[in-house]
């Protein structure tokens, strides 16, 4: 279904992942295991052609995904559900759900889909005239998801939809991601830090392999991983613009008469 074949992508000159390889089959569930700045979030986004690649090919059914803008990605049947979010807080959960929906294909099926959404996700049901800024980091999350679930996507990507959630709430959430890949047939590639205990009861099980060059073949009972060890060159660049640009700020409070810092 999804095949990425030595793909690098960059930020200016910065790179940001190299070579990496990975195959997704049709209903399958896949991890993709990092720490901060490893480059998973980097990964997805050069699937939704937010990134443009440096070298290598991502294709879907054969399809090269590099060709298409980023708005065209959704057409293909592919939900990115960012890190952190991102609802309409002055909407209701409604109104977020629906807007879900806005490809043709699933616009017009929209009202069976919002009755699966409401059943996976019960508390949006109870929850639907609420406006989404209001609710809580957990019920916020499962908004997210299920706003990627309106499109009636083939693939789901998720950006770390654990980030900042309780355990409780986190174990629901994976919980319901297992269950659709299992029940309904959907494919899924989910980004999360390196945490085996995530998905119970489905444990994760890493790949044997390093985060550049991964092929990670799973099923839905477990989320395979790859992941790479070695730092990160955007944090180490952050890093040295920060200390850089520390030297004229100390120097223009001294101009001004400021107190040495102690």
């Amino acid at each position: 279904m999804l095949k990425l074949d030595n793909v690098s992508a960059s930020y200016g000159s910065v790179p940001a992942i190299s070579n990496v390889s990975i195959e997704i089959g049709e209903g399958e569930a896949v991890g993709l295991l990092g720490a901060n700045g490893a480059g998973k979030s980097t990964t997805l986004r050069a699937i939704s052609s937010l990134v443009k690649l440096t070298s290598g090919t991502v294709t879907l059914d054969g399809i090269n995904l590099a060709s298409f803008p980023p708005y065209r990605i959704p057409e293909l049947g592919i939900a990115h559900v960012p890190e952190g979010r991102q609802v309409f807080p002055e909407m209701t959960v409604h109104e977020n759900l629906e807007i879900g929906a806005y490809v043709p294909k699933a616009k017009a099926e929209r009202r069976q889909t919002l009755e699966l959404v409401y059943s996976i996700f019960p508390r949006l049901a109870e929850r639907r005239k609420q406006l989404a800024g209001t609710m809580s980091g957990g019920e916020q999350q499962m908004l997210a998801v299920g706003r990627g679930l309106m499109l009636k996507p083939r693939l789901l990507m998720l950006d770390e939809p654990s980030l900042g959630l309780s355990p409780r709430a986190r174990n629901e959430m994976m919980a319901a991601v297992s269950e659709l890949c299992r029940a309904h047939g959907l494919t899924a590639l989910v980004a999360e830090q390196l945490n085996p205990s995530i998905a119970p009861p489905h444990p994760l099980k890493p790949a044997e392999t390093d985060y550049g060059n991964a092929r990670a073949p799973c099923t839905h009972r477990h989320f395979h991983c790859a992941h790479r060890e070695r730092g990160s060159h955007i944090r180490r660049l952050a890093r040295a613009i920060e200390r850089r640009a520390s030297v004229p700020r100390i120097r223009h409070h001294f101009q001004r008469g400021g107190d040495r810092p102690r």
